[in-house]
């Protein structure tokens, strides 16, 4: 999903299958537009037709260094943990999710995050100032 027009910044589902004979799914963006873009995660599930197994689904990235990095988010089993909560895990494209065991079929969902580069800094103060506070009324004890 390409972000265009001023009204694209906000949150779009994401969404996306991992099966036997697609093994892999990568989530790229444009990085020459105006946006910055985060994908949150936030469930992965087996879905029917899942086989009772142990289905690992791997996050591919890069570290700090650029080395491609693989790292194991879920392990999925159909009669002990058919859901995974990853509580909106949030990863920078591009990034590309892998069936690294098992045929699935497993789904990740999460939310596809769009902000204009502008609106990313905080460019105001939100500190008050010395004239702000004295404009506030001091504390008064209690009445007893």
């Amino acid at each position: 999903m390409e972000p265009h027009g001023p009204a694209c910044p906000g949150s779009v589902l994401f969404g996306c299958e991992l099966t036997a004979s697609t093994k892999s799914y990568t989530f790229q963006v444009d990085e020459e537009d105006n946006f910055d873009h985060i994908l949150a995660l936030s469930t992965v599930c087996l879905t029917d037709g899942a086989k009772d197994e142990c289905n690992v689904v791997e996050v591919v990235g890069r570290n700090h260094e650029n080395q491609e990095i693989a790292v194991p988010v879920a392990n999925l089993k159909l009669s002990c943990q058919p859901l995974l909560s990853l509580d909106n895990f949030k990863l920078q494209p591009p990034v590309t999710f892998r069936l690294a065991a098992g045929s699935g079929p497993v789904h990740l969902a999460g939310w596809h995050r769009i902000m204009h580069r502008e609106d990313a800094s905080f460019e105001e103060d939100d500190d008050l100032s010395e004239e702000d506070e004295e404009d506030l009324p001091p504390i008064m004890p209690a009445k007893k």
